[in-house]
């Protein structure tokens, strides 16, 4: 109880700071919110929803009218979230990806509607990642254009899948399908092109140029200084999310403050010539699924038909009496964040939260905020935290002492096929586990000893199990998790 007053009174305590400092909002009726109301706003949907911390941006005519961050960026050390606190961007990496990718259109580097195979010094499938395509020749009719909009055929992400295969599912550009995948393929096209790294590219042609200083594809020493933890929907700490390989689907470290300025920048159109931008923020194709996901659902409507939903480049679309919106989110352990601005009037909003809860609060602070009743909530898999049913209790293990020598054994490295590497540790009394996919590394977890082969996760619901082969070898871990046992093979 002492640490939820501590935090309803930094909360408001946050507030008090932004009223009289920022002039009241204009929203997309006309209407007006003062600081004061979104401070209130804000500060009770987050005590409702369990939200540790949210950074708020609104524009108005183009222009920041408000910025403010609230809660905690390290809820155990009592320490604010601010304008400046580097959190992971999740998958809003992929619009700033898209920024790249369109300038690299407009020097001639890139053609959206060239099949990307071609851009290869050799066949796609010979690239290691991408073996698994070698008896489908589908695979050389994709093109920036179908990667950038979704329509590649991909799965989100390969492993996913029930053999962890990357495979093609439908015609190329034929129906939509939100991947990751395919995001990470034009990222190898993108780099072979130029012949310069992605973190490089776009410090120089994105980051730099719109003074976002405090944003990277990959860790950087000097955002140390201030940054947050993502929090699971309990509560409890993930830890930052610290990548050290850069990648174009969700790689990026960013602030609320550089965010906001790279969606002033979306607004203004800088960067990129006119017909680029117009062409980033035009169907490529329509949106029918029920869900964005999961991504190859063959759940249909027509619920969205009202509002034009579909896929630009980078960006979803949709239409309102207020003009074309377009709109992006980010979701990830620990990280949920939603931007969505309207072109005509240039009025929108970044919404950035640290914890998992965060999306049990977008629908309503769009509503109150911008006036903004139209967003395809339910597609974007967005339930309001009032609506959501009973959280589930967590899982009760007990922690029991195992000889040091018996956690000695477990230490090493586990491979999951085809590119997760999990890195299990000795720290002191328990162990810790580490996933890799791709070489991006994942927070570290503890792993908390129940038995001398059975450990539970402190973070988290999952639970793992050692396996020795008849010469007491320890040959494998199993991860007990959302009801499926898998077995993950170790490798030394």
């Amino acid at each position: 109880m002492k640490q939820t007053l501590g935090w309803f009174a930094l909360a408001l305590w946050t507030a008090a700071l932004a009223v009289g400092q920022q002039s009241a909002v204009t929203r997309l009726d006309g209407s007006t919110i003062s600081a004061a109301e979104i401070d209130a706003t804000v500060t009770r949907l987050m005590k409702a929803a369990e939200v540790t911390g949210v950074g708020i941006a609104v524009f108005n005519q183009g222009k920041i009218a408000y910025m403010r961050a609230y809660g905690f960026r390290d809820k155990e050390k009592n320490l604010p979230l601010t304008n400046d606190s580097v959190m992971s961007a999740a998958s809003l990496s992929k619009v700033a990806f898209t920024y790249l990718a369109l300038q690299l259109v407009d020097q001639g580097v890139l053609d959206l509607d060239k099949p990307v195979y071609q851009d290869l010094p050799k066949p796609l499938p010979e690239y290691p990642n991408y073996a698994d395509l070698a008896n489908d020749p589908r695979y050389k009719l994709i093109t920036a254009r179908m990667l950038l909009s979704h329509t590649s055929g991909f799965a989100n992400w390969r492993w996913f899948e029930d053999d962890r295969k990357l495979k093609i599912h439908f015609e190329p550009g034929s129906r939509y399908a939100y991947s990751g995948e395919g995001i990470s393929l034009l990222q190898l096209v993108v780099e072979t092109v130029t012949k310069a790294p992605l973190e490089e590219l776009m410090q120089q042609r994105v980051f730099q140029p719109l003074g976002m200083s405090r944003t990277s594809m990959v860790w950087q020493d000097r955002f140390e200084s201030d940054y947050a933890n993502g929090y699971d929907e309990y509560g409890r700490s993930l830890g930052p999310l610290r990548q050290h390989k850069a990648g174009a689907a969700g790689s990026m470290s960013t602030t609320l403050a550089d965010f906001s300025r790279f969606m002033q920048a979306v607004l203004d159109g800088r960067l990129l010539r006119p017909k680029t931008r117009e062409q980033m923020l035009s169907p490529q194709i329509q949106v029918v699924s029920k869900r964005m996901f999961p991504t190859l659902s063959g759940e249909t409507t027509g619920e969205n038909k009202a509002i034009r939903l579909s896929s630009g480049l980078g960006w979803t679309l949709y239409w309102t009496p207020y003009g074309e919106a377009f709109s992006k989110g980010g979701h990830d352990d620990g990280w949920r964040h939603s931007t969505v601005c309207f072109d005509t009037p240039k009025t929108g909003i970044v919404i950035m939260t640290n914890s998992g809860n965060g999306e049990g609060i977008f629908e309503y602070l769009q509503e109150a905020l911008l006036r903004n009743t139209f967003a395809p909530v339910a597609w974007e898999n967005y339930t309001p935290y009032d609506k959501l049913p009973p959280r589930p209790p967590l899982s009760k293990h007990k922690q029991v002492a195992v000889d040091g020598k018996v956690l000695e054994q477990y230490v090493g490295r586990y491979s999951l096929p085809p590119n997760v590497i999990e890195t299990v540790r000795r720290e002191g009394d328990h162990l810790s586990v580490q996933e890799s996919v791709d070489g991006a590394d994942e927070p570290k977890q503890d792993l908390l000893p129940e038995s001398e082969t059975d450990f539970f996760s402190a973070t988290a619901d999952d639970t793992y199990t050692f396996e020795r082969d008849s010469n007491g070898r320890v040959t494998a871990m199993i991860l007990h998790a959302d009801g499926k046992d898998i077995s993950i093979k170790r490798i030394e």
